[in-house]
């Protein structure tokens, strides 16, 4: 999803998984109509696309990442800086976990993958954990809306439950924003 490509980065993977999960439970829309996938392929089919959305990923970072880097639109990169840096900064502290952990993080999750790759993280070791990441956060976040999919509270206010969903998923973003603005203010 959003780790396919960089500029895919704004794609909502955590709630597009928790209304698969909930749609895999059979939830009702507003004229009453069940919309009902079939769990087992949704998780399989999520699954690879998650690996291969962060294999790309990494193969862009080992192969052209640097170039990508210093892409520029108007004198304005194209990526700024600033999420790789983070990105590298968290790849530092925490390893190839990295990997696995940045799968729950918004938009350290799109660059973690490249990162590893212009890092040249060993491809054999990207692998094993990309596939256990891909896995632990297809399955976590498809099952809970599977299971919350379920609840009448979720079932009757369905629209309201997915709008919270991104709102949440829009916290951290607004908390960077809100934290670069107050930076720029403070006298230097």
């Amino acid at each position: 999803m959003e780790t396919g490509l960089l500029v895919m980065a704004f794609l909502p993977g955590d709630v597009l998984l928790f209304t698969a999960g909930t749609f895999c439970a059979g939830v009702q829309n507003d004229i009453g109509q069940t919309a009902e996938l079939n769990l087992f392929f949704t998780l399989l089919l999520l699954v690879i696309a998650a690996i291969l959305g962060d294999a790309l990923n990494y193969y862009l970072g080992k192969t052209i990442g640097l170039k990508i880097l210093n892409w520029k639109i108007s004198d304005k990169q194209i990526i700024n800086p600033k999420y790789i840096l983070k990105t590298n900064q968290f790849y530092e502290n925490h390893g190839p976990k990295t990997i696995i952990i940045a799968r729950f993080l918004p938009i350290i999750r799109t660059f973690a993958p490249f990162v590893a790759g212009i890092a040249e993280m060993p491809y054999a070791k990207f692998v094993r954990y990309n596939v256990s990441g891909a896995f632990i956060w297809v399955l976590s976040l498809v099952f809970l809306g599977y299971f919350f999919g379920n609840l009448s509270i979720v079932k009757n206010n369905f629209k309201m439950v997915i709008l919270g969903i991104i709102l949440l998923s829009l916290v951290p973003m607004c908390i960077e924003i809100i934290r670069n603005n107050r930076k720029k203010k403070q006298p230097r």
